[in-house]
Formats: structure tokens, sequence, C-alpha cells
């Protein structure tokens, strides 16, 4: 056998003695003396193998007739891993994939470390881009994902209600109410709910001019009856809206697990709540604190506003940019508060004796915080000449600090825009009218080339820390 071979050999008759290696219909002949130099590759650990059984372990086959080894790899990769024999080093072309490179040399015991330093750098680089894109790639696998399966989840809600009493009726009100573009009549509701939105919002806006505000004798102040009348219309659409929707969801017990469902509460939960209390107060003079409270959820109809995202495409998408951007926004508050924490010190330090508005580090907080910011309000300004310098440095620090993150939060919401466009027009392309037929499409190949690409990163960073890596970092140190 081969390792018996190999013990009979004295060392001149290395550069003499060869085997056949035929990696996928590849085949060449390799020197004894060529293999040695490299004791941790698989083809030199087949040198010494005694048995069969041993050579199987580290090949595919073995013809004993022939002595040669069979391997069951990639023919095209096999020439760099000559390459490397003959001049100990390793070169990577542009167009290889690093991914299958890299597993191919792992698989022939071949260390990174050889590549030589004219292609370290851009293989590395290759390498390394879907880490430092990792937060992106998550983000548009999740979005991929996420059309798909809410593609699939609108086809199975609809589909329930062919189970149920006056399903197909029940199926268009449920399209019309949550499918803005799905009919005419669905656009004109839409339009009617913005229009009452913003006729709510406008009037509470107005309330809060004195010239609107009507003064009693105890010297309390009402709202203007006209403004009641809009709110009271506002409720009332709001409330008739909801129930509508609840009423013809596809399955109730999930109804409020929706953001937006939630968000159509809360608009008229404070006038309930509101209407409660004056009611407990009225009748219980002793809870008159209780009004204080009312006062206070009659400010919550500002979060009406938040139902415009129903009927708003780029709303929805910055709801799920920052939903997915968590990350890059709670970098940009890490490195804020980094920068006025030192700012603030430094200022505190050279303007505490001269400047009373920067006498203590609270105070220079917020100086540091709108000057970082570049808002500059104005109000607190460094006198000295070294405060101005520290204030010019605030401020070009805060310019780089926000625009940095900014950047990638502007990519993904580009990216979620285009995908809730992509979602919207498949969901507009429905036809219910005999029951639910056929799936609108849906682009598979961007959906597998997703999936394709996280599995390929997740083995990437599986075999980080592998055997051959191992056995070098053992025996640098």
């Amino acid at each position: 056998m081969t390792g018996a071979r190999l013990r009979d050999l004295s060392e001149s008759d290395f550069e003499d003695t060869e085997i056949s290696i035929n990696v996928g219909g590849y085949k060449r002949r390799l020197r004894y003396d060529m293999l040695l130099r490299f004791p941790e590759t698989r083809l030199c650990k087949l040198l010494g193998c005694q048995s069969k059984e041993s050579i199987l372990e580290l090949c595919d086959d073995y013809d004993d007739t022939k002595n040669e080894f069979y391997f069951d790899r990639n023919p095209e990769l096999f020439p760099y891993v000559l390459h490397f024999y003959n001049t100990g080093k390793l070169h990577v072309m542009g167009e290889l994939c690093v991914f299958s490179f890299c597993q191919e040399i792992e698989y022939w015991g071949i260390n990174e470390f050889f590549i030589d330093s004219c292609c370290s750098y851009s293989y590395h680089g290759r390498k390394v881009e879907p880490e430092q894109d990792q937060w992106d790639d998550k983000s548009e696998q999740e979005s991929t994902t996420s059309s798909f399966d809410e593609i699939l989840a609108f086809y199975h809600d609809a589909s329930k209600f062919d189970r149920q009493l006056f399903g197909n009726f029940r199926r268009r009100l449920w399209l019309t109410l949550d499918n803005p573009g799905y009919s005419i009549l669905s656009r004109i509701f839409s339009i009617l709910s913005i229009v009452v939105v913003l006729g709510s919002i406008v009037t509470m806006c107005l309330n809060s001019l004195p010239d609107f505000q009507i003064v009693n004798a105890n010297g309390s102040t009402e709202e203007d009856p006209r403004f009641e009348i809009v709110e009271h219309f506002g409720i009332a659409w709001f409330t008739l809206e909801l129930v509508v929707r609840f009423a013809v969801s596809p399955d109730m017990t999930l109804f409020f697990k929706h953001p937006l469902n939630i968000i159509d509460f809360i608009s008229i939960a404070p006038f309930y709540i509101t209407l409660i209390v004056n009611l407990v107060v009225e009748s219980t003079p002793t809870l008159a604190n209780l009004g204080r409270v009312a006062q206070v959820l009659r400010l919550m109809r500002i979060f009406r506003i938040l139902k415009l995202a129903r009927h708003s495409t780029g709303l929805r998408s910055l709801g799920a940019t920052l939903k997915y951007s968590y990350r890059e926004v709670g970098l940009l508050l890490l490195y804020l508060s980094v920068g006025i924490s030192i700012f603030s010190v430094v200022a505190y330090t050279i303007e505490k004796e001269e400047n009373d508005g920067l006498a203590t580090i609270p105070a220079c907080w917020w100086w540091a915080t709108v000057s970082m910011t570049t808002v500059g309000y104005g109000d607190v300004v460094p006198g000295s000449i070294a405060g101005k310098l520290t204030a010019s440095a605030c401020i070009l620090a805060g310019i780089l600090v926000v625009v940095l993150p900014i950047t990638l939060i502007f990519n993904k919401f580009s990216h979620f825009y285009r995908r809730q466009k992509q979602l919207e027009n498949a969901m507009r392309s429905c036809d219910f009218g005999d029951g639910v037929k056929n799936i609108a499409s849906v682009n598979l190949r961007d959906y597998y080339a997703q999936r394709v690409k996280s599995l390929m990163a997740s083995i990437t960073n599986i075999n980080k820390n592998t055997p051959s890596e191992q056995s070098l970092n053992d025996s640098i140190n």
C-alpha cells in the first residue's frame, strides 16, 4: 500500500515517485516530494495511509491496480490547488465565488493564510462583505420572506370566507376596507377616511387658538360647538369603521394583533375614556382631580394621524424601516451620547467661570445636544476662543455622526417602499369572483436567491474556525 511504499523509499527516491490523482475527471500525477512540503494537506496525508479503509477516509475511491485516487470534487477549482503545491501560494481569480473557493481549499486542507498578498485583500474583502452587510441582508431577507408570506397569508385569510355565512359579500367588504386600491368604492372610502382624519387633526389644532375658545362665567374654557360637531362626527366615523372591520374580519381572534387595528382603537379610546371620566367627576365632586386626566387624554387625539398609515405606502414603509433599523438607530443614539458627553465636559471645563449658561454639566449637555444635532437655538453660546473652537468641533462631529447611519436607513426605506408597492400590486390583482382560485404571481427567483445567499453566509460563519485554521493558530502560538 501507499504507506508501506513510502517507508521503503529513501529521501532521494521521493523526486521520482508519483501518485495519480483524478478530480472529477481531471487527472494529474503528483510527486511525493511536492506533497510532503505541506504535511497538513489532504493529499500529503494520503501518503501515510496503511490500508484501503484509511485511504477511503480521505478520498472517494481508490484503484489498486493503477494506484489512482479519485475525488468527487469540482475539477475547475483543482488547478488552483495544483498551483499551490507548485508555488506554495494560492491565487484567487475575480470571477470565482469566494464561498465555493473557501470550502474547496478547506476540503484539501489548505489554509487561507497561503493566499498571496496580491489576492488576499480582495479575497477577504469579498468574503467578509456579507458580514459587513449582515443587517441589510437580514432586513432584505426578512422583507423578501415577509412579502411572499404576506401574500400567502392574504390569500389564506380570503379563503376563510368561503366557509362563512355571506362569505362572498363579507370578503368584498373586507377587501374594500383593507385594500384601498381594490376597487373604485375602496378608493372613495379611503379618500373619505383621509378627509375625516385630517379634519379631526385640523379642528384640534384650531381649538387651541384663543379666537376659537369660549370662556364660561366661572372662568373655564370650552370648545367651540362647531368643532365639537366635527369631533363627534369623526369619532362616529372611526368607531363605525373599527366595528365594521372587526365584523368582517376573517379571524376575529387575531384582529387586534395587527398594528393598524391597534392604531384604530387607540384613536377613539381617549374620547370614550374622557367621556367616562367626565361622568364620574360630575357624579362625584371629590374626584375632581380626574378632570386633569381627561385633559391629558384629549391630547392623545394627535395619534389619529397614524391612521393615515393604512392609506399611505410611505408611512407603512417608514414603520417597517424603523422596525428593521433599530440597530442603526441605536448606533446613532450611542454616537450622539458619546459625543455629547465628551463635548459637554470640555465646554464645562472651559466656560464654567465665565459663562453662567454653561456653569453646570447638565446645562452643557443641552448645549452639546442642540449643537451636535445642528439645531443651534442660540440660547446658550460659548464666549471664549477655546469655547468657540470646541463648539466648532462639536458641530462638525455632529454632522459626521448623524450622516453615517442615515444613509443605511434611507437605503432600507427605499427597499421597503419597493417591496410594499410590489405587495400592493399583487393584492390589487386578486380576483375572488367565484372564490379563491389563483394566487397572484410572486417572484420566486428573488425569494430563492435570498434563501441561498443567507445559507451561504451561514455556512461561512460556521466555517470560520476550521481545523486547519486552528492548527495554524496553534503553531503560531
